[in-house]
């Protein structure tokens, strides 16, 4: 039974985070839509350079929101390393999602803008794919057990030797 239970609190676990990147990812794809179609109607910019700047934007709003909620819990070691996976594997997802519409627009002249907008979504949706299984396996790896172990028992300590003081003051 307690293969069950530790299979449920896995995947509970794996609710959570999918849930959180959600919604980091969703605020990110309002802020990669608006820039983009804002760039598209106010710039002279051909689609697919507004789309990589768009997507450079959000890929910037991303990474606070992913270290800064999705991941909170996460090793923190190494930021510089993470960043710079951060940043390899967003590119990665940039080359997929605009390389999308940039066949749809160059290859098949599929340019109108709710035609750009469908394919940016189809490459958003691909390019978010690799980026889950990418931030989640080599960016924002989990702290391992010894590490989380000494700090919680470093924080227990710390909490009683603080309980130990205030009850020593509280009686005298």
């Amino acid at each position: 039974m307690t293969g069950i239970n530790a299979l449920r609190a896995q995947l509970a676990l794996m609710y959570r985070e999918i849930v959180k990147f959600g919604a980091v990812g969703g605020a990110g794809l309002l802020v990669n839509f608006g820039v983009y179609n804002l760039l598209r109607h106010l710039t002279g910019l051909q689609t697919v350079r507004a789309s990589v700047l768009a997507t450079l934007v959000s890929i910037v709003f991303n990474y606070v929101g992913f270290r800064y909620f999705t991941y909170r819990d996460r090793d923190r070691e190494g930021r510089a390393r993470e960043m710079a996976l951060f940043l390899a594997f967003s590119c990665v997802g940039l080359v997929i999602e605009n390389g999308i519409l940039y066949v749809a627009t160059y290859g098949f002249h599929w340019d109108s803008t709710l035609q750009s907008n469908i394919f940016k979504f189809l490459g958003v949706g691909l390019a978010t794919l690799f980026r889950f299984w990418s931030y989640r396996t080599w960016v924002f790896r989990a702290v391992p057990a010894k590490k989380a172990m000494a700090e919680t028992v470093e924080e227990a300590e710390s909490l009683l030797a603080e309980g130990t003081e205030g009850g020593a003051r509280s009686a005298r």
